[in-house]
């Protein structure tokens, strides 16, 4: 595939971890299959893009320094490949890319530019703008707690979720989408607990319940798992869907005694995004109100630094507008 684009794009780079900032990359030329895109917006995750951030990423295909982070990147088609199956013009979600020759693209979404596969692009309509960086974490949550097991039978839906970020805010409004009964949703800090929709938010301290039937916990610590499988009806469910940097472990006597089942949450496919766009174009699923903070790119490395240590930051995102003026 010949290009008339300039094929170099300014991204964000992880030197090593601390150490961020904004340079000019070349890009790996598109075949057929593959699109150009000019990103708009892209999101900074609290979950995975910090451990990379800190260094405290566990072993993970791709990894190493210097790298591009980045899988929730919203952007414009400036070029398609014949075999692509996608159109100049076309605004798409973009999960990341690995377009930058020696640099790691891990997971490659945080460029102004990027070359990735048409089959790996959602279409998705203009009208999302910068909501549309969401797709991927709401897809997780779908893939999470909807749908069916691998052996055809239903996942059992949250009726407790630990954390009250992004994360934990669409598991619940996805939920209160399927007509199921609204779960709870705990959370400590109160600068978080405010911006339900259909469901309550609570602090665990004042939650006196031990009957839930599947707790789904976001949060990434480890060590609430004893205090979970507490709280527990016999036979009940406990679903790890966020990320985890440390071992895991409980003890055995009570998680004996409930007989209960632990699942751990994979990362989002492609039908969960199909799933997700389905449930936001019919009206069903909103995303407002989860992006707090907005930055421009010049201030790239501050912006990372409020996503990760500001409680009040449940998404940021960068602008990457006039970019590859």
């Amino acid at each position: 595939m010949t290009t008339s684009i300039t094929m170099s794009a300014l991204a964000v780079v992880l030197e090593e971890p601390r150490r961020l900032g904004v340079e000019r990359l070349s890009l790996t030329p598109p075949t057929a299959m593959d699109c150009v895109v000019d990103v708009a917006w892209s999101g900074i995750s609290t979950g995975t893009e910090r451990l990379l951030w800190s260094g405290r990423m566990p072993p993970f295909p791709g990894m190493g320094y210097p790298l591009v982070p980045g899988y929730e990147s919203v952007g414009r088609v400036v070029e398609a490949g014949v075999d692509s199956g996608r159109r100049v013009g076309d605004w798409v979600f973009v999960p990341g890319a690995r377009c930058y020759g020696e640099v790691h693209g891990l997971f490659g979404g945080a460029a102004s530019r990027v070359v990735a596969a048409g089959a790996k692009l959602l279409p998705i309509p203009a009208s999302l703008g910068e909501q549309g960086v969401l797709m991927a974490l709401a897809a997780t949550a779908y893939h999470a707690g909807s749908g069916n097991h691998a052996d055809g039978t239903p996942k059992t839906q949250p009726d407790l979720i630990i954390g009250h970020g992004v994360l934990g805010r669409l598991l619940a409004r996805i939920a209160v989408a399927h007509d199921v009964p609204p779960p709870v949703v705990w959370e400590t800090n109160p600068l978080r607990a405010e911006g339900a929709m259909g469901y309550d938010v609570v602090d665990p301290a004042g939650d006196s319940r031990r009957d839930y039937r599947a707790i789904y916990d976001v949060s990434g610590d480890g060590s609430l798992l004893d205090s979970l499988i507490g709280r527990l009806a016999p036979g009940g469910e406990i679903v790890l869907a966020g990320f985890y940097e440390a071992p895991l472990s409980f003890n055995f006597p009570p998680a004996f005694m409930r007989e209960l089942r632990l699942r751990v949450a994979a990362e989002f496919r492609e039908p969960d995004l199909a799933a997700v766009k389905a449930l936001v174009e019919a009206g069903r699923l909103s995303f407002d109100g989860l992006i707090t903070h907005r930055s421009q790119l010049a201030d790239a490395a501050a912006a990372y630094e409020t996503a990760f240590n500001d409680p009040t930051c449940l998404k940021m995102i960068l602008d990457w507008s006039g970019a590859n003026g």
